[in-house]
């Protein structure tokens, strides 16, 4: 049998001198005893994978609400899509994909319903602003598993690595900044396929210098823009990408938020203005109804206070859900 033990030890032999070793771990906030079986970067995977917030995601928006069709991403596609980029990219230098992996499994756990615009509404309404990664995160830590024992009781390292999958803070370890970079290398990547497909978009459309340096499908713009990646990280104690390639791809990001993410164009008007109500609705139903919160939640009350039980409940909702409760409010009132 290859244990905890054996597994270590081959990490530590074959992967490169930057790689995060599963051995030499920052640890747990709270100490407890190590599996036979699985290093503690693969039991840190397992846990966000088992927990209700990663299963909510197959109900999450990525970018278009309640899309037409079978073959939109939700945010667990795009979990797995990030999980894929970031492993393939550990694995060509050498680092630790279990650590890249239970980065990337937790990431977005955090999530609002309804997308881009979700996130933004109830950053509008909840006092001091909300951000995705500092929610997964509190996911962890709090919302999931046993509260009084740090949640899930992650490792230092996937903790650091989801707070930091985005913002200006670099992640502590090269496996935290390979699941960054993929994070935008998939999304962009993929949200331009879902864009393409319902007609948001048109393949002429995107800028034509970005498409000629990158390629012209999304294959061989993912295929580009992990190989330079790998190729100007190899032996390097940090992880980058040519000045080149990040300028295309920075440009194809920002064409994106302009004429996608931030577009009316993606659904009318009147239902950008329907996801805003809604959220606003559920937050401040909640906030005024404590009572009406799951009996789960009461401890959050009373150590966080109501708004941030209220913000907990509403950013934990699946689109469907969230829908279903600010219709029966509504029809109640």
């Amino acid at each position: 049998m290859i244990g905890r033990i054996e597994q270590e030890k081959r990490e530590n032999k074959t992967l490169s001198e930057y790689a995060c070793r599963s051995s030499e771990s920052r640890g747990r906030n709270f100490p407890q005893e190590k599996c036979s079986i699985r290093t503690d970067f693969q039991r840190d995977r397992d846990r966000v994978i088992h927990s209700k917030a990663f299963r909510r995601l197959m109900h999450k928006t990525q970018v278009f609400l309640a899309p037409e069709g079978d073959h939109f991403r939700t945010r667990l596609t795009h979990t797995i899509e990030v999980s894929q980029i970031a492993r393939t990219i550990s694995r060509a230098l050498d680092l630790n994909e279990d650590l890249t992996e239970a980065i990337a499994m937790g990431h977005d756990l955090g999530h609002t319903p309804f997308g881009h615009r979700g996130e933004k509404s109830l950053a509008a309404v909840y006092p001091g602003g909300f951000k995705h990664n500092v929610q997964s995160l509190r996911v962890v830590d709090v919302l999931e598993g046993d509260r009084d024992r740090g949640g899930l009781n992650l490792t230092a390292e996937v903790r650091d690595g989801i707070l930091n999958h985005t913002g200006n803070t670099k992640p502590i370890t090269l496996e935290g900044q390979v699941m960054k970079i993929s994070d935008r290398i998939a999304y962009i990547n993929h949200d331009i396929d879902d864009a393409l497909r319902s007609a948001v978009i048109r393949e002429e459309d995107l800028p034509s210098d970005c498409i000629a340096y990158l390629g012209d499908s999304h294959r061989k713009r993912i295929d580009t823009m992990v190989k330079d990646v790998i190729k100007n990280s190899w032996g390097k104690d940090v992880i980058t990408m040519s000045d080149e390639c990040w300028g295309h791809m920075d440009a194809l990001r920002t064409y994106m938020f302009e004429n996608v993410y931030l577009s009316p164009c993606v659904r009318e008007t009147e239902q950008m203005q329907k996801v805003r109500e809604v959220v606003k609705t559920l937050y401040e139903y909640y906030r005024d109804n404590s009572s009406e919160l799951p009996d789960e939640m009461g401890d959050i009350v009373e150590n966080d206070g109501i708004e941030c039980a209220a913000k907990d409940f509403v950013a934990g909702m699946t689109d469907r859900y969230a829908l279903n409760r600010y219709e029966s409010i509504i029809a109640d009132r």
